[in-house]
């Protein structure tokens, strides 16, 4: 479909000016300390992934303490995955014009300043804009990070158990932070929800200008500053609308019109990026059948995942009544299942099997796992019935996610690795932001019209009004049946996705030979 291989190998060598060919030099002989760069890249990662979940279980007490309204703590949330999913493209871009070594520290170090900001916030207002600041550091970080893993690691073997270690984080980062938010605000307070991201970030700083070497930034490209306004504003739009979509409905006025808006200046991205000099994302990037597949079945399987997070979180502590910090630690088995898929053996097979002999069997087991938790009623035990769902879901994950990175940005010129990075990232955030308003929409209005019905049953039964009781109970019930009927949607998208991965991702298994880079 494109010009790119579908073989993901290596990513080469620098190039000199005017040449796409690797050289042969010391530069490309493997850094002897990568591993412990590898440690710095993690750290990073997952400093990013699980601030969008860690800040959940803290809401709570955050909003009792600000003063925040019902109608306004959704912005706790909604302002860091504004910033982040919707200007990922433009950080990616600047990575790679100005150097991925230098952004992955300007972002590190903006990250700590930003969350520092928001756990002294005295103000509803001082904490949101703080939750941008995150997303907007978070937007120039989260792509150089993977990206100096693509330019850091060269050997196939040693590219496959990096990219397990990463894509264990991306898949598990979410759990973590749930798990860390509990502890946290239970045994110390909210704010350090955030200050916790300012040790962490300081050692990454320290540990990014000891050990991590890249390539210098292709400063002769300028930026794409219409495909900017147009593919940002495009992005802002759409995670905006559906981060709407649950409170005002699907059919209000301000989500369409976000929603269509959205729509239309990603399709006049698309239309600028063909005629562009400096392209913001060269689209020899996403015609590339294998790694167009890899970027659908990364955003399917967030939208499966990111449902589950929200179900589970819920149904833990408002049905079983679980403490926040309980209701983290359950999802310990899930992380350890990710990583295990992931590092044990996603890592382990990728350069013996194409990479959707592992995505679509990945998939299928989601699925699977999905498909236990549709049984669960308000009666159900957690070793029983939700931790082996929990189990099946995390190592579908893990065998997913870490083929969908390494493919996705193998075979990358080094002057795109940064905006081919940030597109997977994209993919992933606008995937949480459409699973969780789409999901949630979808439990919501079912609970809703099942609990009427079953209320309105009682009272015809007894031809008085159901008592306390029994309307605690139909509550219940109501709800979990929400999370079911929502369920079997994810079901169905995990099975969309493992489609997607099958029929679209045909690159082959990597080989231990240098791979040209895509032009």
């Amino acid at each position: 479909m494109g010009s790119a291989p579908d073989t993901p190998g290596p990513i080469p060598g620098p190039t000199t000016a005017g040449s796409e060919g690797p050289l042969t030099s010391s530069r490309d002989a493997p850094d002897p300390r990568r591993w412990w760069g590898l440690v710095v890249i993690a750290l990073a990662q997952l400093m990013v992934v699980l601030d969008a979940t860690i800040v959940n279980i803290a809401l709570p007490s955050a909003q009792r303490e600000l003063g925040m309204s019902d109608g306004n703590r959704q912005w706790v949330i909604t302002a860091y995955t504004l910033a982040f999913g919707g200007l990922l493209l433009l950080g990616g871009r600047v990575a790679d014009l100005v150097g991925r070594k230098r952004t992955f520290v300007i972002g590190l170090i903006g990250f700590a300043a930003a969350s520092a900001l928001g756990g002294a916030a005295g103000s509803p207002g001082m904490l949101f804009a703080a939750r941008a600041l995150q997303g907007v550091f978070a937007a120039v970080l989260a792509p150089s990070a993977l990206s100096l893993l693509t330019t850091t690691f060269t050997d196939p073997r040693e590219r496959g158990k990096a990219f397990g270690i990463y894509g264990a984080l991306a898949g598990g980062g979410s759990a973590i932070g749930l798990i860390a938010g509990g502890l946290l605000t239970e045994y110390l307070d909210w704010r350090w929800c955030l200050y916790v991201n300012v040790p962490i970030a300081l050692i990454a700083v320290f540990g990014a200008f000891a050990l991590l070497h890249d390539r210098s930034g292709h400063r002769e490209a300028r930026l794409d500053v219409p495909g900017v306004v147009l593919g940002c504003g495009g992005l802002v739009a759409i995670v905006y609308g559906f981060s709407e979509a649950e409170p005002r409905g699907w059919s209000d006025g301000l989500v369409l019109g976000l929603l269509i808006g959205g729509a239309v200046l990603l399709g006049c991205f698309v239309w600028w990026q063909n005629r562009a000099a400096s392209p913001l994302l060269p689209l020899h990037i996403v015609r590339d059948r294998s790694r167009a597949g890899c970027f659908l079945t990364m955003g399917l399987a967030t939208i499966g995942m990111f449902g589950t997070f929200l179900f589970l979180t819920y149904y833990l502590q408002v049905i079983l009544q679980y403490s926040p910090v309980k209701t983290g630690l359950a999802f310990l088995p899930m992380t350890a299942a990710i990583i295990v898929g992931s590092t044990q053996i996603s890592a382990r097979l990728l350069h013996h099997v194409q990479p959707r002999v592992l995505m679509v069997p990945g998939m299928l087991l989601a699925a699977l796992g999905l498909m236990l938790l549709t049984g669960l009623t308000v009666h159900s035990e957690y070793a029983g019935h939700v931790l082996p769902g929990m189990l099946l879901i995390g190592l579908g994950m893990g065998l997913t996610f870490m083929p969908v990175f390494a493919t996705a940005t193998a075979g990358i010129a080094p002057r795109d690795s940064g905006v081919t990075s940030a597109t997977v990232n994209t993919a992933q955030q606008v995937g949480g932001s459409i699973g969780t308003a789409l999901l949630n929409t979808i439990a919501t209005s079912t609970s809703t019209a099942y609990i009427a019905s079953r209320l309105r049953d009682a009272a015809a039964e007894t031809g008085r009004p159901p008592g306390e009781d029994v309307r605690r109970l139909v509550t219940s019930e109501g709800v979990v049946h929400g999370y079911t009927v929502a369920l079997w949607w994810a079901v169905g998208i995990m099975l969309l996705a493992g489609v997607v991965a099958g029929v679209m991702v045909t690159a082959k298994a990597p080989k231990h030979s240098q791979v040209e880079p895509v032009a």
